[in-house]
């Protein structure tokens, strides 16, 4: 069985693998979270891609073919390394992608006036990775970043339908949107912040889009396979699920459900 591998460091990237399922249920997939180490976020770009590049050859050995990094942080400072370095060394034929490009590719469509802003980690907005690949995409488009570091731990410990979230939605939004008063179009650049969605668009005005990035990546991976017959082909397709992590399985069981609507079956392993 060659499967669709899902590689995220905490919990967020299951609002992408839902999208992806939901588009993509044919495919056989291996999710694994390295929760036991999040987050992400913080850490050093070195300590980011030894971390990522562990969990690919991971879930390359539990027979992923193609693996999705359905996390910001580790798109933005693992990836070109893995891809460039890496990759080339462990096999020609398995690939390695990201969601930031995706969502680069597709903002400067939903965009009019020509500035877009991104809501994300400290390390995704530290890395510049939006404001240059959407630089090579629409050259013409203005990028403004804010970073927002309580979010995740909002979301995480299940607060982010409680009252004391607004304050920090509102902050992170307003610092935003003080850096132009021209942004129409907002991407939410981290997969733990759909879940606060309902919150986010209280504070932004009504004229301005919300853009999350689980549809958008699922869009990308269906065209992606369809312009790679050969990986297409070669993937596995009975509708399986495999849940992994390298924290204490009940526990991530219990978050998880945060943010996947269906049953697990999760398995501790060691990275």
């Amino acid at each position: 069985m060659k499967k669709i591998g899902i590689f995220d460091s905490g919990y967020g990237g299951l609002t992408v693998f839902q999208s992806i399922r939901q588009q993509l249920p044919q495919y056989d997939y291996i999710y694994l979270g390295d929760n036991a180490r999040a987050p992400y976020g913080t850490r050093s770009f070195d300590i980011v891609y030894e971390y990522t590049l562990q969990a690919v050859r991971k879930l390359f050995d539990m027979g992923a073919e193609l693996i999705i990094l359905a996390c910001n942080t580790a798109s933005a400072k693992a990836l070109r390394n893995i891809q460039q370095k890496d990759l080339p060394l462990i096999s020609n034929q398995k690939r390695v992608l990201g969601i930031i490009r995706p969502s680069a590719e597709i903002i400067g469509q939903y965009s009019k006036s020509g500035h877009v802003g991104i809501l994300g980690t400290q390390g995704t907005v530290d890395s510049n990775s939006y404001p240059i690949e959407i630089g090579k995409i629409w050259p013409a488009v203005s990028v403004h970043q804010q970073a927002c570091p309580m979010w995740v731990p909002i979301v995480e410990n299940n607060e982010y339908n409680n009252d004391g979230a607004d304050y920090f939605v509102k902050k992170y939004i307003d610092q935003l949107l003080s850096q132009s008063a021209q942004i129409d179009t907002i991407m939410l650049a981290c997969t733990h912040f759909p879940m606060l969605l309902k919150k986010i668009r209280r504070y932004v005005p009504a004229q301005v889009q919300v853009l999350c990035q689980g549809d958008i990546v699922a869009s990308s991976l269906a065209n992606y396979l369809t312009r790679h017959a050969d990986m297409e082909h070669n993937l596995s397709k009975n509708g399986t699920v495999q849940f992994f992590t390298t924290e204490n399985a009940a526990k991530f069981c219990d978050t998880a459900k945060i943010f996947f609507s269906g049953e697990l079956y999760v398995e501790k392993i060691v990275l």
